[in-house]
This record gives C-alpha cells, structure tokens and sequence, in this order.
C-alpha cells in the first residue's frame, strides 16, 4: 500500500484523485482547507510549513508519492493569492516532501500544471520573480497583471521548475520521479466559478477544444494515476498534456 499525499484534495481534480488512488488500494494523506487529514492555507507561509511538518508526522517521515494540485483560478482576489497558492504553494511542497519521497525506495511526484502556460502573455516578469523564489515580488508584480497573465505565469514558473529539477540528483537522482499534468478546462468547482464570471466566462466557452466539450476532473485524476504509476517509471520531466487537443491545435509544431 502506498502512502501518497494530495493537495487540494477536497474538491475538483485533487478530489478525483485521491478517490482513484483510494479505490486502488493505496493510503492518501489529503491537505485542504476543509474535509482533509491536514488543514492548512497553502497560500501562506505558515500554512505551508504546517502542512508539511504535519505531513512529514502522519507519514513516519516515508512517502510514496506526492500530488500538489491546490490553486485558484485567474479570478480569484487578490491576483497575488494565485502565485502565492498555484505556484508557491505547490512548489515548497515539492520542495519540503522531498526528502521523505526519497526515503522511499521508489516514489513519484506530479504537479498540476495548465495548457495556459504555454499561451500568449504567460511569460512575464512574474515567473522570474517566482523561479528566484522572491514571493514578495512576485505578489506585487501580479498586482499589476490581468488574472490571465497571473494565472499563466504561476503555472508557466511551477512547469519550468518541475524541468529544471526533475532530472538533477535531488529528484531523479534520489529515485524520485518529478513530472507534470497540464489540463486545459475541466469541469469543476473552480471552473464553474470561472464560467460565471463576466469577463472570464465567455473567454472560458469560447476557449478551442478540438475533442468537443470540457474534460472532467477524473479523466485528470487518471493521468496523474498513470504518472504516480510503475507504469510510468521512465517518465522524468515530463508534462502531459490533458486538454482535449487544444495545445496541439494552437502550437502544432512545438512538443
């Protein structure tokens, strides 16, 4: 039995996910703001060292896997709260489970990413601010952006750091396979929230997906299964697209 633990895991994907890896047998230490094994606010500084010493206490210091999938959307106030949650918040938690991943003899990590990294505006000042790790410019820098570009850039950054370190001694040297999930629109929670906002909402359905509607969020849940997996024990630095062909539509030839 696995011990794996998922953040976000009370609603949307995170929720999917965990229900998956439970049918399957394994043990999920969930991390939320309600309806979790662990309470904490991701996006604060204190939440997340909460959430990862009281983490690191349930485990025995030993984990099997580790899925961050905790953010907001770009409507969410204030835009700083989406890079302190999506990219921040999921990126200490890779950081600060590290160590226990590697105490297993094989584990996995994965990241929810989105297929709004790699559109138009995504890369700003923003991700710069978030790779250096300068939480405080990286606030007052979304402060200044559309929710679009904040949103984007908080999942461009996190993308870009699961390639930068996924391949180094840290992870794949250790035996820990670091890849990511990039989902485009999914229904749930957090995208209805979008669909209901007047500037987002039209811009959500009018959104190309060749395959025809939005996915859902247990078709995410199964390709973070699959990655989690000894299936995917090749996979390293990975991002998998789940979106219904619209990355493939809109850069045909980048891969």
């Amino acid at each position: 039995m696995a011990v794996i633990v998922v953040t976000g895991s009370a609603s949307g994907i995170g929720a999917a996910t965990r229900a998956r890896l439970e049918d399957a047998g394994d043990a999920v230490i969930g991390v939320d703001l309600r309806d979790a094994e662990v309470i904490a606010d991701l996006a604060t500084p204190q939440g997340r060292a909460t959430a990862i010493a009281t983490v690191l206490q349930a485990a025995g210091g030993q984990l099997d896997g580790l899925v961050v999938c905790a953010g907001v959307g770009p409507q969410a106030e204030p835009l700083s709260t989406i890079v302190s949650l999506n990219y921040f918040g999921a990126q200490t938690l890779l950081a600060g489970m590290r160590p226990a991943l590697a105490a297993a003899e094989e584990s996995a990590a994965v990241a929810i990413s989105s297929n709004s990294s790699t559109l138009p505006g995504a890369d700003t000042p923003l991700v710069t601010a978030c790779l250096d790790g300068d939480e405080d410019n990286a606030r007052s820098i979304a402060l200044a952006l559309d929710g679009h570009r904040v949103y984007a850039g908080s999942k461009l950054a996190l993308t870009r750091w699961v390639r930068r370190n996924a391949p180094g001694p840290d992870w794949a040297g250790a035996g820990i396979r670091l890849n990511a999930v990039a989902p485009g629109p999914v229904l749930t929670p957090l995208l209805q929230v979008g669909l209901e906002h007047p500037i987002y909402g039209p811009a959500i359905r009018n959104f190309p997906i060749p395959t025809g509607d939005f996915g859902t969020a247990d078709q995410i849940a199964a390709a973070v299964q699959f990655l989690l997996s000894p299936e995917a024990s090749f996979c390293c630095g990975s991002v998998l697209f789940v979106d219904g062909g619209t990355d493939a539509m809109l850069r045909p030839d980048s891969y």
